[in-house]
């Protein structure tokens, strides 16, 4: 008996398909699929956020001094002549930053084998590269789905029929964070 469903796909294809789905149930909260690719979606999306709620306290917090450079009221950086060559002028800032303990790292980098990269595009200004912003789906694993799961034992996502589809009379279901 295998210990996954083929979907009739190829490998490359199956597993594209399937990270573009938890992907896709991870940013936006559910999706709707057919039943069989619901049940192998949801053993992946289960085990990340599982990884996650184990992993989500595991940090440090540093201070870190970094040089930011200075602005004007327009935002251009603001230049000092230093020996006859313009120079930007630099702020030492103090910031603290969350840095990761081995196995949260460790963590990170198996979610990110997983998920695809998200960019998240607003409607007002669409087909602008400038307004788009890059989402990071395992600080959102981390910091929202591993504290609002860190009470439950598994069972953190919920399958739901709604019917055939008309097409090809396959089932299909809501998945849903639960």
């Amino acid at each position: 008996m295998a210990k996954y469903r083929k979907l009739g796909r190829t490998s490359d294809q199956r597993k594209a398909l399937l990270r573009n789905q938890v992907t896709n149930l991870l940013y936006n909260g559910k999706i709707i699929t057919t039943e069989a690719k619901a049940k192998e979606v949801r053993k992946i999306a289960e085990g990340l956020i599982a990884l996650a709620v184990k992993e989500k306290d595991n940090y440090e917090i540093v201070k870190v001094t970094a040089k930011v450079p200075k602005k004007d009221k327009d935002g251009k950086r603001v230049k000092e002549v230093v020996d006859g060559k313009k120079v930007t002028v630099y702020d030492t800032v103090e910031k603290e930053i969350k840095k990761d303990l081995p196995s949260r790292l460790h963590a990170r980098r198996q979610m990110l084998k997983v998920l695809y990269p998200v960019t998240e595009v607003p409607t007002t200004s669409a087909g602008k590269k400038k307004a788009t912003k890059e989402v990071d789906l395992v600080a959102k694993l981390f910091d929202e789905y591993g504290v609002k799961y860190a009470s439950r034992n598994g069972g953190y996502t919920r399958i739901v029929k709604i019917g055939p589809r008309k097409g090809d009379a396959a089932m299909e279901v809501v998945l849903e964070l639960v």
